[in-house]
């Protein structure tokens, strides 16, 4: 199991302490960085500039989100900082949520596993600098009516077979991963209630043939991004992801749909999951923290001293991740590099 870093958003988390973090963990061996994009910082810059500064470490949008960009620009994109990192760059796509598909870039959220097969295959097909031919629902290259004609990629990235991931959250989504992408990008990714999620990777990698005669899951990366908090305190590690447990469970989506508030109900975390989702949708932020319930904060995250994370990190490859993205959850730059020390402690401490 390789390690990695959730960046998370500039100016929001890490910060303006990204560069200086992302370096502490290309020195201690970490394999990738994933930076992410909401509506705020975009992923590609924070990456560009990442690219300049740095030699070796993988680096990933965690995620480019399909409404936001059509294919074609996501292609370039990738081809683009593929080409400035030498080959570094993992593209990481995503659909988002209806709220902020619908409200920040006016694209209907309707049918979003038939827009992401599309938006792939188009991804995939300009990687490749094929001519650009598409006849699908969604998308239709060139447009029949006009002067448009099929264009092919002007330039040459360093890998026409760049790896693409997809960011899942749902069964359906989920197995979408398995058959379209070469990685799952994880989130609230709980080892004990994991089964389902890796079954349903494992059915879209042999319904698109992707299998060989050992495993269908030999060259698929599985990325889960876990919250770290090195404390002697239990409670206080609780509090420390409590509120970014809420927002998402809480309020990541309206209370007819949210995708994260389903994923606790699937884990056994119903009753919890009605409490967050009512105390964040009254408006309160705080009592809904407050209500997250230390089993689930320890399922879904990696809390306590060095030692009790050492005896714990090794559930996640057990389960079947291959890399585990550590979003390191401290006040400083200091504490949050000295948590990047720790895990990659951690991680031989349990082999």
């Amino acid at each position: 199991m390789r390690l990695g870093i959730t960046c998370g958003y500039a100016g929001m988390g890490l910060g303006a302490d990204t560069l200086s973090l992302v370096m502490e963990a290309e020195r201690l061996g970490y394999a990738q960085a994933w930076v992410a994009e909401a509506y705020g910082s975009d992923a590609p810059t924070v990456l560009a500039w990442l690219a300049a500064q740095t030699s070796r470490i993988g680096l990933g949008a965690g995620i480019m989100q399909i409404p936001a960009r059509t294919p074609a620009m996501t292609a370039m994109t990738a081809a683009t900082l593929d080409t400035l990192s030498g080959g570094r760059f993992h593209l990481g796509l995503g659909v988002s949520g209806p709220q902020v598909s619908e409200g920040w870039h006016g694209v209907r959220f309707a049918e979003p596993l038939g827009r992401t097969r599309e938006y792939v295959d188009i991804v995939r097909m300009a990687l490749r600098r094929e001519q650009v031919r598409y006849a699908g629902r969604h998308h239709t290259l060139p447009l029949p009516d006009g002067p448009g004609k099929a264009l092919r990629l002007t330039i040459r990235p360093p890998r026409p077979d760049l790896p693409v991931y997809l960011a899942a959250v749902g069964p359906r989504n989920i197995r979408l991963a398995g058959e379209v992408a070469d990685g799952w990008l994880a989130i609230f990714f709980s080892p004990e209630h994991s089964s389902d999620q890796l079954a349903a990777v494992r059915e879209g990698r042999v319904a698109a043939s992707a299998d060989t005669p050992q495993d269908p899951m030999v060259g698929f990366d599985v990325v889960a991004t876990v919250p770290v908090v090195v404390t002697d305190d239990l409670g206080a590690g609780r509090a420390a992801v409590a509120d970014y447990t809420a927002l998402y469970i809480g309020g990541m989506g309206s209370r007819e749909q949210n995708f994260y508030n389903g994923l606790a109900r699937r884990m056994g975390f119903d009753e919890a999951a009605d409490r967050i989702q009512d105390l964040y949708l009254e408006g309160r932020p705080r009592d809904a923290a407050d209500a997250v319930p230390f089993d689930l904060a320890d399922a879904t995250a990696l809390i306590g001293p060095v030692e009790r994370i050492a005896e714990r990190i090794g559930r996640y490859a057990d389960a079947g991740v291959t890399t585990l993205s550590v979003a390191p959850f401290a006040r400083t730059a200091e504490d949050r590099a000295a948590v990047l020390r720790a895990v990659a402690e951690a991680l031989p401490l349990q082999t």
